[in-house]
């Protein structure tokens, strides 16, 4: 194992930032849990009330999990947040692995390290201990953040153990597709899809009886049984899990081809389709799986919050968190939670419009770009074609959005009409997401060092949702997020004139940011 402590080093120091911001953001999901939990319900009257009606939901069981002493803020939280918490563990440990396998060996630098006095396997098994080290931070984050709340060490100390486990797992089943693919887009496509059949398997078995959350290393986590009797031996299926895969990754490691998969690449045609001979048809080939992924991921999100349907007096409950975050929407509490949910899935769908707004960033660091350019393809061209897929994909992503919570409030009342009025609440928020998208494309043109802190507007503005009322921020404060100026529908009627005036702002700022990449330098 020459060399292994020393990639190992390497490693986490290149990954400090991403793991802290894994770390951050695991940790408040939990966390936040909690504090909203304890915020919406002052009674246990109301706790009872309300676990009574997310117990017979059965969205919500396919959503978060079987539901396990929905009375008390421990099982709210384990409830709430354990699945969702597995699976960005899930996807943080499989970056990590793909970025210092598959991605090395692809770009050639790892046999330049090779050639050095290094054992074979010190890269992967560095990459492997790097995820776990990663597992192990953000576990102690959750167990620490919830004591530290003054929740029961126990059920605090199973949540963060049985997600260190859990990351662990994935990172062995992650490392073992490194070795089954040949590319790391075909790694991140296996690990992701065994994230998802997990996610599936743990619904299924949840909703129908529990049979097939036994299969699924996301029903073992939540079968530890977290601040409701806590138990210690479903976590022996992870420890088996991991211990196979990673077995069997350095199996299959010793007997492949370097920079070959085990599973053999699919010949692609021997022509390029007419799509493709375009910079547009290029672009949209690129986004086209982020922009499903997305638009399946919403829709179904929005399901979820449409399935309360009307019980919303019961779920949310009289308190002053309550009336602060759902009240400023609007008096009729149904609206006004509604409103608000419409503005959280379309702040998530916001997600997708940084991203892809960010891509011709990642195009031109990944040096494809100037290989576009050295043809007749225009600069400018090239960036608006992706601007135009940023702008499809945000629509058919909102679009998503508002279908799904108007299909699950239809399918829960009856009332056919919400899915055209939900969907229009929607889109009434359109213009604020194309300012955080025209935002990334600014800093692309201007600072693309920087085209990363689009997010931080993005992560403003959901600052604001949550904690603008109830800390009271200051009207400026909250004016600088651009929703703050849209209706907020259903509970308020469409405002025309804002719409149109931060939809304006939209298209000066993108106009900018165009201008200034076809001035700029490429780099």
């Amino acid at each position: 194992m020459t060399g292994t402590a020393t990639f190992l080093r390497t490693f986490l120091r290149r990954d400090r930032w991403m793991i802290f911001w894994f770390l951050v953001g695991t940790t408040v999901l939990y966390w936040s849990q909690a504090v909203s939990v304890d915020g919406l319900y002052t009674t246990q009257a109301e706790f009872d009330k309300a676990a009574a009606t997310m117990r017979d939901n059965t969205a919500f069981i396919a959503m978060a999990g079987p539901p396990r002493a929905l009375n008390t803020t421990g099982g709210q939280v384990t409830w709430q947040a354990a699945a969702f918490g597995a699976i960005v563990v899930g996807l943080m440990v499989m970056f990590l692995i793909g970025r210092h396998t598959r991605a090395e060996e692809e770009s050639g630098r790892e046999e330049l390290l090779r050639a050095a006095v290094v054992a074979r396997t010190a890269p992967m098994t560095a990459a492997l201990l790097t995820a776990m080290i990663a597992s192990a931070i953000v576990g102690a984050g959750v167990t620490g953040s919830l004591i530290a709340y003054g929740l029961p060490a126990a059920g605090s100390i199973s949540l963060g153990v049985g997600l260190f486990l859990f990351g662990c797992a994935l990172a062995a089943v992650a490392l073992l597709a490194a070795q089954l693919t040949s590319s790391t887009r075909a790694t991140y496509g296996l690990t992701g899809a065994v994230i998802g059949v997990a996610y599936g398997l743990r619904a299924i078995g949840d909703v129908s009886g529990g049979g097939l959350s036994w299969v699924s290393p996301i029903g073992w986590y939540q079968s530890m049984h977290a601040f409701s009797g806590e138990r210690w031996w479903p976590a022996v299926f992870l420890v088996v899990m991991a211990g196979l895969s990673g077995v069997a990754a350095y199996a299959v490691f010793d007997r492949r081809d370097y920079g070959a998969g085990v599973l053999a690449t699919r010949p692609g045609p021997d022509r390029a389709s007419a799509s493709l001979r375009t910079s547009l048809g290029l672009a949209w080939r690129l986004q086209r799986p982020s922009i499903v992924g997305w638009t399946l991921g919403v829709f179904l999100g929005g399901i979820g919050y449409g399935s309360i349907g009307d019980d919303v007096n019961s779920v949310m409950g009289d308190s002053q968190y309550s009336h602060d975050i759902f009240g400023a929407a609007g008096p009729n509490l149904v609206d006004s939670f509604y409103a608000v949910a419409v503005l959280m899935l379309v702040l998530i769908a916001s997600g997708f419009t940084v991203s892809s707004a960010l891509r011709p960033r990642a195009e031109e660091d990944a040096g494809r770009v100037e290989s576009l350019l050295a043809t007749a393809l225009p600069r400018r061209r090239w960036f608006l074609d992706h601007l135009a897929v940023t702008l499809t994909g945000t629509l058919l992503v909102m679009l998503a959005a508002g279908l799904g919570i108007g299909v699950g409030y239809a399918l829960v009342t009856g009332d056919g009409g919400a899915v055209g009025r939900l969907t229009g609440a929607t889109f009434a928020q359109l213009p604020g997401v194309l300012v955080l998208g025209g935002l990334a494309r600014l800093l692309t043109g201007f600072v693309p060092r920087w085209a990363i802190a689009a997010w931080l507007a993005v992560a403003f503005c959901v600052v604001v949702l949550l904690f603008g009322e109830v800390l009271r921020f200051p009207q400026w404060v909250v004016d600088v997020s651009p929703f703050s100026h849209l209706a907020s529908v259903p509970a308020d009627t469409m405002a025309w004139g804002p719409f149109v005036a931060v939809a304006a702002l939209a298209v000066a700022i993108s106009t900018a940011g165009v201008i200034g990449f076809g001035r700029r330098d490429i780099r």
